[in-house]
């Protein structure tokens, strides 16, 4: 089941006609690796990378990252034949994220193809989940009722570049021109009982500090992760997403007090520093403690 899989604070996408760099990419420190058959392959290479994909898969150590596989949109032609080509690789697959999804219906149609290629293929059907990427005007508006559009949306993830060609629109590390846009989707994530989002690419590899700075920002707003273009950008994300010294500090002051009220049948306390500490808040801090261990 996708809500067994690690938080994807990390997610590394790599082209699909490039199986060199899929085992690269698979070593490397990455939560999650994103094979890509959308816009990292040119049309006319869109059937080989299919092929590779699905020769590369099985090649892969088991317990490794997340392993995801990005089609191209519902509405372009070649989505249905991406799911029909990695049915023989399907139980290699955790998630497959569904660009440009602007509605609903969209999903329901990619959840359909993957239950067609799982019973062909005789695997757990509702084994792969899906990823909605939001990269319109349109999927902000529409993003809860595409999460909770069908029980194999996992997450969503946001898109910028795409998003800021329609807005006309230039993406900045600080993420201020889109803080109503990714607040959106972590808003319906959250409503759908989806784990948190992923936030989109830094586009810049040379601008490391922007990189940690825009990171910084979405972990702020609520977002898990973020998705990475290069490998040299996997640590900078993993670290500011990483809990600080003093929120395990806090956290584990918290879990110890709540721990020992509730023992005593109490479930509402104040700290030392005059912090007030009931389930929610008690909630937060285990929570904390758990990504650490």
């Amino acid at each position: 089941m996708t809500s067994a899989l690690p938080l994807l604070r990390t997610l590394l996408f790599v082209p699909g006609d490039r199986p060199d760099r899929i085992a690269k990419a698979v070593a490397s420190a990455a939560d999650g690796v994103a094979i890509d058959l959308e816009d990292a392959v040119a049309v006319s290479q869109k059937a080989a990378a299919r092929d590779a994909v699905v020769s590369a898969l099985p090649t892969l150590p088991e317990g490794g990252p997340v392993i995801c596989v990005r089609i191209n949109a519902m509405d372009t032609g070649f989505a249905d034949d991406d799911v029909a080509a990695l049915e023989p690789a399907l139980h290699r697959i955790d998630l497959v994220i569904v660009p440009m999804s602007a509605e609903p219906d969209g999903i329901r149609r990619a959840a359909e193809l993957l239950a067609r290629a799982e019973r062909a293929a005789g695997a757990d059907v509702g084994r792969t989940g899906i990823i909605p990427l939001i990269e319109t005007a349109a999927g902000i508006f529409d993003a809860r009722a595409i999460a909770a559009a069908d029980p194999r949306v996992h997450t969503l993830a946001f898109g910028p570049a795409d998003l800021s060609r329609e807005l006309g629109i230039s993406p900045t590390a600080d993420g201020d021109e889109f803080l109503f846009a990714r607040s959106q989707l972590v808003l319906a994530a959250a409503a759908a009982h989806c784990r948190p989002p992923v936030d989109g690419p830094h586009l810049d590899l040379n601008d490391a500090d922007g990189l940690v700075r825009s990171a910084r920002r979405a972990r702020q707003i609520g977002f898990s992760g973020k998705q990475v273009i290069h490998p040299s950008q996997i640590s900078g994300v993993a670290g500011a997403f990483a809990a600080t010294p003093a929120e395990i500090d806090w956290a584990r002051a918290v879990d110890v007090a709540f721990t020992a009220a509730e023992a005593e049948g109490v479930s509402s306390i104040r700290l030392a520093d005059g912090t007030f500490v009931d389930y929610p808040i008690a909630r937060r801090a285990r929570a904390i403690l758990a990504g650490v261990r």
